[in-house]
């Protein structure tokens, strides 16, 4: 397993694409056999879109990763007093939970979407640009797909509003542009260079990514929900919970909304001083708190930070949110 991130860490080209679909089917294949407690299923008997993490272990979670392949290496590779990353997953001493958005380097990459976009207007006649930012693109979820295959209770990467390869407009999913027409432009590369039969089943590893994870003090997902949702409306991905839990914009979301949620999926004796932590909106600073200090923002994609919450103790965002070695 190390040797093999190691291997995507220092590829310098894109991957196979068979060899990469097959990691895809892997990982389907996993993802599908999740159940309850883990993952409780929804009512047409597939994996619903909640995570109910493991208790009485310490919880890492990792900010949105956009393509970031070294911060899933600088993570691997941390050490403790307990033990080293790997060993503590495979004994299940640890767990990881990731927000979400594999794809789409942001920042300082501008520049780098900029000429690719040239490229996509002359139909990928020419691809340097573009190859390189799906090298880093697919490289990320390569590793991700790696680790959720070999940690399938411990390790979770939530569905963010840029896991929709195909760019689609429907089930909560919305076309994506930033600096360029991104999304569009991992479409037409893929459907190139991958194929359409790889851009179909990578959509459906998307749609099976969870949208909300459950702690022993705190809830989870890509963005700050922009409702109460309902067990079941996040259970069954509907339209509105999909769009809700990876799209809200700051200022967006319903007053009272995350406090619900802290109350209705937590203990009562716990709620009180829960947390609901979430990506999606660039901060600049260690975090940031919305809807009356309830909601915690921890993107900052300056920095290669994350969460570590330790099991029966409160947060304590200043301590719990850790710098860790290394660079973009």
């Amino acid at each position: 397993m190390k040797e093999q991130i190691t291997k995507i860490l220092k590829r310098t080209s894109v991957p196979d694409p068979l060899e990469y679909l097959k990691k895809v089917e892997d990982c389907l294949e996993v993802l599908t056999s999740e159940e309850a407690p883990v993952r409780p299923r929804r009512t047409d008997g597939g994996p619903g879109g909640i995570i109910n993490l493991l208790k009485g272990i310490p919880t890492i979670i990792v900010p949105d990763l956009h393509a970031r392949m070294n911060l899933i290496g600088s993570l691997v590779n941390l050490q403790s007093e307990e033990g080293g990353f790997y060993e503590l997953m495979a004994e299940e001493k640890l767990q990881v939970l990731c927000v979400g958005d594999g794809f789409h380097r942001e920042l300082d990459a501008k520049e780098r979407w900029q000429d690719a976009f040239r490229e996509y207007e002359k139909g990928f006649k020419k691809h340097v640009a573009m190859d390189e930012e799906m090298r880093e693109s697919l490289g990320l979820m390569e590793m991700i797909m790696e680790l959720k295959c070999a940690f399938p209770r411990n390790f979770h990467f939530l569905k963010g509003n840029h896991e929709n390869i195909g760019n689609e407009e429907g089930g909560g999913n919305h076309p994506f542009r930033k600096f360029a027409y991104e999304g569009d432009m991992v479409r037409t590369w893929v459907l190139q260079f991958m194929g359409e039969e790889f851009l179909n089943k990578y959509s459906v590893f998307e749609k099976l990514l969870p949208l909300l994870a459950i702690g022993e003090n705190f809830l989870v997902s890509h963005a700050e929900p922009l409702r109460f949702f309902s067990e079941e409306e996040v259970t069954d991905y509907t339209g509105e919970a999909v769009h809700g839990l990876t799209w809200t914009a700051n200022g967006e979301a319903e007053e009272g909304g995350v406090r619900q949620m802290l109350d209705i999926y937590l203990p009562e004796d716990v709620s009180k001083g829960a947390l609901y932590l979430g990506g999606h909106r660039i901060i600049t600073e260690k975090y940031r708190l919305r809807a009356g200090g309830d909601f915690v923002q921890i993107h900052n994609p300056w920095k290669y930070q994350i969460v570590f919450l330790k099991p029966g103790c409160p947060i304590d965002l200043e301590k719990d949110i850790i710098e860790i070695p290394g660079k973009n």
